[in-house]
């Protein structure tokens, strides 16, 4: 039986030595003492979804997957401990069974809790960080192989370097997540004009408690999408919802898609369908069940992180060069905006930001598409979000990330012997 090993998107294709499944924190302590002992190497997985090559290794892979679940709720304090493994899907219900929530989440919920921290992921809404904010105390084993804990308010130095880390601080084995009281969220979607849209840019963002939208290429057309909290009763999901969530937004989609590939020039035609196709839709619902949005066309990511004050420039500079290119695109370019934070490799770290997130079809060629408008994100400050492809080098990094140093410092401190080091991380890093 094959042991290869891929991610989500396909994108990555690994062959571990070993795929350790531990389900206790001693457990994982050993299988890192022994690693150490023997010289080896280390990479944790969730639900490999990210698209770079994190947890790629051909020695032990060591899965999450049996570490899931909740461990204690606080409804006084509104705090929730959960294993690291634990699905995001899977997480909403169970805050939810306690009459709590996740404050933010993004639209996406198929990630493990401690996979989706650790790159960086984020929700959208001004007054909201990336999901990683939430965290109060992170229970992790060290690459000599001990157990400990760290908490937001005990160890301010450490802490914000542990929220985004990567996996290479350590294996993380549970969380303390600051919840929220359970809300519901009335969610509307709408289509617009993107001259529209940029023009009254503040206005969406004021007014919505998040508030996204996604720009169709070789068009003028949008999709915003906004979301308040709501006392309603939920919405009923009857067939209308079915048909614009899986039908139209990803069967009609995996079908023009699926053309776009065997005959590339159609790209800008099937971006232009698309957009006409773009329908207004919504729902009221508990927040874990309207956030996340189903994902059945797979494709590959690039997304980048620009302060918010270039966005509007960025855009309109994307805008351009894929008119001037007639790069062979189909997929709608998404944008969201984030709070700042002190978190050392957060791509939000000290400045209110803007993301871009790119997209291409599985099968279809990306990377001159990506490199390019890369380079025009990087040209405004752009910084990558850690699960989503990007080319930037070591060096590049470091001026990117003010804190960059001083978590090379706490990564060689907690890892002495690098058992948590890969290929990858090694490039990253410039070692």
């Amino acid at each position: 039986m094959s042991s290869i090993r891929q991610n989500w998107s396909g994108s990555v294709s690994f062959e571990p030595k070993q795929v350790v499944f531990p389900s206790t924190e001693e457990a994982v302590a050993e299988i890192v003492r022994n690693a150490r002992r023997e010289g080896r190497k280390i990479r944790p997985v969730g639900a490999a979804h990210s698209f770079t090559p994190l947890v790629e290794t051909t020695d032990i892979l060591l899965s999450l997957d049996r570490m899931q679940g909740l461990i204690k709720a606080d409804k006084n304090s509104m705090r929730a401990t959960v294993w690291a493994g634990t699905r995001l899907k899977a997480l909403g219900a169970i805050l939810h069974a306690e009459g709590m929530a996740m404050e933010n989440l993004g639209d996406i919920d198929v990630q493990s809790i401690a996979g989706a921290l650790s790159t960086g992921t984020h929700g959208t809404g001004v007054e909201f960080g990336t999901l990683a904010t939430q965290l109060r105390s992170i229970t992790f084993v060290d690459g000599t192989g001990e157990i400990r804990t760290v908490t937001q308010e005990g160890d301010p130095e450490l802490f914000p370097a542990l929220q985004v880390s990567l996996g290479c601080l350590g294996i993380i084995t549970r969380l303390e997540i600051q919840a929220v009281p359970a809300y519901k969220l009335h969610y509307e979607a709408k289509k617009a004009k993107l001259g529209d849209v940029l023009a009254n840019l503040e206005t969406y963002k004021a007014r919505n408690r998040n508030f996204e939208f996604y720009w169709f290429p070789f068009t003028q057309t949008v999709q915003t999408k906004e979301s308040n909290t709501s006392t309603a009763a939920p919405l009923k999901r009857g067939f209308g919802k079915w048909f614009n969530d899986i039908v139209l937004e990803n069967g009609a989609f995996s079908v023009l898609s699926s053309i776009s590939r065997f005959v590339p020039g159609t790209s800008a035609g099937v971006s232009k369908i698309s957009a006409k196709a773009v329908s207004a839709s919504k729902d009221i619902n508990w927040s874990h069940l309207v956030y996340a949005t189903p994902r059945l066309v797979r494709f590959h990511e690039m997304e980048c992180n620009i302060p918010q004050e270039h966005f509007v420039a960025a855009l309109q500079e994307i805008e351009a060069l894929i008119d001037a290119k007639k790069f062979r695109v189909h997929f709608p370019l998404e944008c969201r905006w984030v709070k700042q934070d002190n978190i050392y490799l957060s791509p939000a770290h000290g400045r209110d930001s803007a993301y871009i997130a790119i997209h291409m079809y599985k099968g279809m060629p990306y990377a001159d598409y990506f490199a390019a408008l890369e380079a025009v994100l990087q040209k405004h400050g752009g910084r990558p979000h850690w699960g989503k492809m990007h080319t930037m080098s070591a060096a590049a990094l470091q001026a990117a990330y003010p804190k960059w140093e001083k978590f090379q410092e706490i990564r060689k401190s907690l890892d002495p012997d690098g058992v948590f080091m890969s290929p990858y991380l090694n490039r990253i890093f410039g070692e």
